[in-house]
């Protein structure tokens, strides 16, 4: 059984009037890149606050590393975080910026500079001023802050946002290495699907501080894959017809009224045709499939309805 990293139970923060979490579950498994999906306000920032200690809940409860409450803020040694931008000085290299954070947080071990200088390939201009860096530099300077105490679980809260598309690839690259090389377990929010999905391994759907998804990679590739809907009363006879008289196989049984068919040569016309030669009831066969951002609208106005 997989480790829980970050478990939350009902979880809920309000602030006055406004809900920024409403009863919000998730786990986040050692070893995922874990991504949060939401517009902004959507509610990703205050889940990670709490995570980290810099907000308390309302209600509910959370766990890290399997420990709750006094317990639980013992594990917050093992996170390594970048909510808001630490303050680097403009003046100062690479190097010096991490080794006064190095001082703040009582680290006398300074090779840890240069390992996490290592581990986002900053090495080669950790002598270069902060400001000269570009953004792209800058966030990858950030993640090194967030890596100086050598955490087991990494949260970075929109660390894509405004970089050029060499600058996403670096980062991109960035976050799989520590994830494969060094096993972190990362956070990661943004409200750009795409560029999430080129590496997390599971995502938090998130609107107005309620849950709408929380999925695999996989489940996501399956609920925006091209296919072929069947509805039927009788799952179990469609999918006999399909393999005896058809020979499909790539299909998979969603529920007791409906079945998904992902062969690409097969035309709805002709699969209608045969599902009625052999007495399948049919209510309905039509196409689908959705982009990432379409997927994520409609669970918006499936909530909202």
């Amino acid at each position: 059984m997989r480790e829980a990293v970050l478990q939350t139970t009902k979880l809920c923060k309000r602030y006055k009037n406004f809900a920024a979490l409403d009863h919000v579950d998730l786990t986040v498994y050692r070893g995922d890149i874990y991504g949060l999906i939401g517009r902004n306000g959507a509610g990703k920032t205050t889940i990670m606050k709490i995570a980290t200690g810099l907000a308390s809940p309302s209600e509910g409860t959370y766990a890290l590393f399997g420990k709750t409450g006094a317990e639980a803020d013992k594990q917050k040694t093992r996170i390594g975080c970048l909510i808001e931008n630490p303050a680097f000085f403009g003046n100062l290299t690479a190097y010096e910026n991490l080794r006064y954070y190095c001082y703040q947080k009582g680290i006398t071990d300074l090779k840890q500079i240069d390992e996490a200088l290592d581990l986002v390939q900053l090495t080669d201009v950790k002598n270069k001023k902060f400001r000269k860096f570009s953004l792209g530099m800058k966030q990858r300077l950030g993640i090194a802050f967030a890596m100086l105490d050598n955490p087991d679980l990494v949260i970075l809260d929109e660390p894509i946002n405004g970089l050029d598309p060499i600058g996403i690839n670096e980062l991109r690259s960035t976050f799989l290495r520590l994830n494969q090389e060094r096993g972190i377990t990362l956070i990661i929010s943004s409200h750009i699907l795409t560029e999430l999905y080129a590496v997390a391994n599971r995502f938090l759907f998130i609107d107005k501080g309620r849950v709408l998804a929380e999925i695999t990679k996989e489940e996501l590739d399956l609920a925006c894959s091209r296919c072929l809907v069947i509805k039927t009363d009788n799952t179990r006879q469609t999918a006999t017809v399909l393999e005896d008289q058809l020979h499909i196989t790539d299909y998979k049984v969603i529920d007791s009224g409906e079945i998904r068919v992902y062969e690409e040569t097969v035309k709805p016309d002709e699969l209608n045709k045969v599902l009625i030669q052999n007495g399948v009831n049919i209510s309905g066969i039509f196409e689908s499939g959705v982009s990432l951002e379409d997927y994520f609208k409609q669970l918006i106005e499936e909530e909202a309805q």
